[in-house]
């Protein structure tokens, strides 16, 4: 198998790009160095591209070393024929491979086993090719009570059963099977216990299974594991019978009759309950795949919400009992105050509550609020915008989600970084700084506690990590991270970087001061040049003397970018100065090609470096649209009504609509077919975490707290 090609073909690649890939990944460079630094390698291919690459090439070399393995224990047995290799060698799946290697696999006893050792295998081949012989009279000949056949029936029925269990491993037969219950088959759900749970939708359930969807697919079997539901299979058995039949023999036929009593019997007994523990299996592990990829694609934008810069931002972290926790922090996330008030019941202490929030945002200049979406969240939020509104001081305020707050909170590193303050309100400062800097924040949080997802809690956990950690590795590279500041726990996503060597950086920066170039990190233990190389673009120095530092360009392209600089009459002052704002025209106005070769890189380098010697250090959150920011009088759920137009952040994505935080404390739900006017295949075509969008309320269930939202009647 030649698996650059067929990589190739799949992703729609060009081979000598995706054999470059391979090289590169096989010498151990990271994906996020690969999509930025080696660009004229893969024709700028994006991290996502080379993540999906990277995955397909893992599978297919498992696929390769699981064949060998196969035509290793084949031969072993002296079965391997021409034909057999062949057919092994061309199989596309682990699924044909298995199904090839079926026959020949070790087996426990089974019925068709004892008849074997019975020597009955020969009355089965003369009953599957036909004799002239009546049925009885031939199986006659294998009366033997030396073998223990003690009738004409038993050795009928061990022949059969031998018939039965080489039908179910017939590789060819098990494709067609499969497509059949693929095709055909449904899933049928019940349970009257379900009836007043989540799960009311599945009590009397029946679906074509090619037409389930995947969130259909995780609920059911979360209910099946909670013994809610019961969950079956039907499929033809009759149509199921016919290939069976006609896989073994041609009609007319002189032993018809008990050959298709025999393929009734390998399709109930054999057949059909492997096939249908299969397709359950293939149908959950596509399920978790999508859920999986729906959870990354949330998870990017939540990252790459941009920043709230220059705000001192109070973060409000809401209770009943045990109070609001308080947490005042600067521009850069140094915590500078904190407290506890009780506004909520069953203290009701609202007066006191707000002279205490009045002294803190006057003594530290707040204008932002970060208030937690957790308990007691409706009613802080209409304390703290009576609070704005009596006050009149230049206060906004935006719901940030908890999700995951109080597992940071309880964390080794929670505790490394406010050792000083109690867990809750370790949760009122990373409510703060998520909405300063979502980014620098949620890094320090698993990011299957982040809640942007469906039945996360199912999935292959080590897959989800795998997938989930790779969107973060690309958000943090994406954005690039200050050397001097950044924290462990965001600098071990860096390329390169593992967490031992994040943590031997903060030593450094501990017992040697700030880092003053980017070559410095050579002098960190541990960090040597293949970890340099990695890692150096990504991480920058803005109190280097050397104005590429500041920059994503990499210190291998350093002397290119000097070169650009000088061929376009610049010089580093200009950078320093950001007088470069036409360095774009006089780069068009050269040859371009010709500019690249005479500064030794491609034109994708070239590019890349204009831009950031154009913008040095820039931050690609800053080019998406702001968070929205409320500060008018909070809205119930009660005050909705249907027609009512709202505007709202998203705030998840998932296979059958969207839900928007329409500021009421319940989330709205625009179901797929609301998403938009044209088809919409999956709702992450319109929309992603984190946009603001306009709908209008379609309908208000108070009772069960369902808001159903439309954005087909809105102009976006």
């Amino acid at each position: 198998m030649n698996i650059a090609a067929m990589l190739a073909q799949e992703l729609e690649l060009r081979t000598d790009h995706v054999e470059n890939v391979i090289a590169l990944l096989d010498e151990g460079n990271t994906v996020p160095f690969i999509a930025r630094y080696r660009k004229e390698m893969h024709g700028t291919m994006d991290d996502q591209i080379i993540r999906q690459l990277a995955d397909r090439l893992s599978y297919l070399r498992g696929l390769e070393k699981r064949k060998e393995e196969v035509l290793h224990a084949i031969e072993e047995q002296g079965k391997l024929t021409t034909a057999l290799r062949a057919s092994v060698e061309k199989a596309e799946t682990l699924t044909e491979v298995e199904d090839l290697y079926l026959p020949f696999r070790p087996k426990r006893k089974t019925r068709a086993s004892v008849a074997r050792e019975k020597g009955l295998e020969p009355l089965a081949e003369q009953l599957r090719t036909g004799t002239n012989l009546p049925i009885d009279r031939l199986a006659q000949a294998y009366v033997s009570q030396e073998h223990e056949v003690g009738s004409v029936q038993d050795a009928l029925a061990g022949a059969l059963d031998i018939l039965a269990e080489d039908c179910s491993v017939n590789a060819v037969l098990r494709g067609h099977l499969r497509a059949l219950l693929r095709s055909t088959g449904e899933l049928i759900s019940t349970g009257k216990q379900a009836e007043d749970t989540v799960y009311a939708q599945y009590a009397a359930f029946r679906s074509l299974i090619r037409r389930l969807q995947s969130h259909q697919i995780l609920a059911l079997n979360r209910g099946e594991r909670e013994k809610i539901l019961k969950i079956e299979i039907e499929c033809d058995a009759d149509a199921a019978v016919q290939l069976i039949c006609h896989s073994v023999f041609h009609k007319p036929h002189p032993y018809a009759a008990e050959l298709t009593d025999m393929a009734a019997d390998a399709w109930k007994r054999l057949l059909f309950p492997s096939l249908s523990r299969e397709l359950r299996k293939e149908l959950t592990d596509d399920a978790n795949e999508r859920a999986i990829a729906t959870f990354a694609l949330n998870l990017r934008p939540l990252l790459m919400q941009p920043p709230i810069k220059n705000k001192v931002t109070l973060g409000f972290d809401p209770a009943y009992r045990t109070g609001c926790k308080l947490a005042v922090v600067d521009a850069t996330g140094t915590v500078l105050d904190t407290a506890v008030i009780y506004p909520t019941p069953p203290h009701n202490k609202t007066a006191e509550s707000k002279q205490k929030l009045e002294a803190l945002c006057r003594k530290h200049n707040v204008t932002c609020v970060a208030l937690g979406n957790g308990t007691a969240s409706r009613e802080s939020e209409q304390f703290l915008t009576d609070f704005i509104r009596e006050t009149g001081l230049p206060i906004s305020y935006m719901i940030v989600s908890e999700a995951g707050a109080s597992v940071y909170s309880a964390s080794k590193l929670g505790a490394q970084e406010f050792p000083d303050y109690d867990v809750s309100l370790r949760s009122a400062v990373s409510i703060a700084r998520r909405l300063q800097d979502p980014l620098a924040e949620l890094v320090k949080i698993d990011p299957k506690a982040i809640g942007v997802g469906q039945y996360q809690h199912d999935m292959p956990q080590a897959r989800l990590s795998q997938a989930l950690d790779g969107v973060v590795e690309d958000c943090v590279n994406a954005v690039g991270v200050d050397l001097n500041t950044a924290s462990p726990s965001l600098l071990e996503h860096i390329a390169g970087i593992t967490p031992v060597i994040a943590k031997n950086i903060e030593a450094f920066r501990r017992e040697n001061g700030a880092f003053s170039s980017r070559k410095q990190l050579l002098k960190v233990s541990k960090l040597g040049p293949k970890a340099f190389e990695q890692c150096a673009g990504f991480l920058r120095v803005s109190e280097s003397a050397e104005v590429l530092d500041h920059t994503a360009v990499h210190p291998e392209s350093y002397p290119a970018a000097k070169t650009l600089l000088a061929l376009c009459g610049y010089t580093e002052a200009d950078i320093k100065a950001h007088r470069l704002t036409d360095l774009d025209k006089r780069i068009k106005a050269s040859d371009k090609r010709e500019l690249a070769e005479r500064c030794g890189i491609g034109i994708p380098t070239l590019t890349d470096i204009a831009a950031e010697l154009q913008k040095p250090g820039r931050d690609p959150r800053d080019e998406l649209p702001a968070p929205l920011l409320r500060s008018a009088d909070v809205m119930t759920l009660e005050q909705l009504q249907p027609g009512m137009e709202v505007v709202g952040t998203v705030r998840n994505v998932c296979d059958f609509g969207a839900f928007v935080d329409i500021g009421v404390h319940e989330d709205g739900l625009v179901h797929i077919s609301q998403l938009s006017n044209r088809y919409v295949k999956h709702p992450s075509d319109v929309v992603r975490v984190g946009d603001v969008v306009k709908a209008v309320v379609l309908s208000v269930d108070a009772g069960k707290k369902r808001i159903g939202l439309s954005m087909k009647q809105v102009k976006q």
